[in-house]
């Protein structure tokens, strides 16, 4: 390529099209060129190949749990995590998500750390890419009568039990649930610390928000599709002028009325 004879228009453009590893030697020749201009493009493009070593960086450091399994010999590992603990309305959602080994998704994060239109992108790459994965929910009057913990480990027993692919260790966030035959290793903070735990957590939190916005339509007064059932100003001050409506979960929700 004889970038002395190419506009800059024309170099930045064909950086675009390159590979990571092409693009670094393309990189090495363009350095010599001593066109303030192509300086300029030089160290943007050095900073788009060093971004993207730290985020290989960070996915390997999450794929740790990961790795000390399929060290074992262990082939199928679900993470598994929750969405919909706190809401005051909706059920409580729950994934499990099988990633093949060794697969490393830009992005992938805790679904509380994303924006909704980067949580939507990777919802789509992870069922595509995923081995397995299944999503589960319990019901906000499920939640009433068994309490939020009960529901929310029997959505997470559930979502396990129904993946098409069985796996042969699970990994958890938080702590310790019973009922789980397989073997698990339970991981505080795991959305943040399992590419699989992150990837469930985008499944559920995704599935959950989709869930809760239909009912934007049916109870416009509650505003669902902007708080999703969380309990913020406006939607408790939705409740103690409307009451609560066929989602809401009484026992989050009753004192909010009786305390107006």
């Amino acid at each position: 390529m004889n970038y002395s004879q190419m506009k800059i228009k024309e170099i930045d453009r064909y950086l675009r099209t390159l590979s990571i590893d092409r693009l670094q030697k393309e990189i090495s020749i363009l350095s010599t060129d001593a066109r303030i201009s192509v300086s300029k493009l030089v160290s943007k493009y050095n900073n788009i190949i060093h971004k993207h070593f730290k985020e290989l960086e960070r996915l390997q450091q999450m794929s740790k749990y990961e790795d000390h399994l399929y060290k074992k010999g262990i082939k199928y590992i679900a993470g598994v995590d929750e969405a919909g603990r706190g809401p005051l309305a909706g059920p409580v959602f729950a994934a499990a998500v099988i990633l093949p080994a060794g697969i490393l998704i830009k992005g992938l994060n805790d679904s509380k750390k994303l924006s909704e239109s980067k949580r939507e992108e990777l919802y789509d790459i992870i069922t595509e890419k995923a081995i397995a994965y299944h999503v589960t929910s319990v019901s906000e009057q499920e939640i009433d009568e068994i309490n939020i913990q009960n529901a929310t480990h029997k959505a997470m027993r559930e979502a396990i039990n129904k993946l098409n692919v069985s796996p042969q260790h699970v990994l958890i966030d938080g702590k310790e649930i019973g009922g789980i035959e397989i073997p698990y290793t339970p991981i505080i903070k795991g959305d943040s610390l399992s590419i699989s735990i992150a990837a469930a957590s985008i499944l559920a939190k995704v599935s959950r928000d989709r869930y809760i916005k239909k009912f934007d339509v049916t109870f416009p007064q509650y505003g669902f599709g902007k708080h999703k059932g969380y309990g913020t100003k406006e939607h408790i001050e939705a409740i103690r002028n409307h009451g609560i409506c066929p989602i809401h979960r009484k026992s989050f929700t009753l004192n909010l009325i009786n305390d107006n």
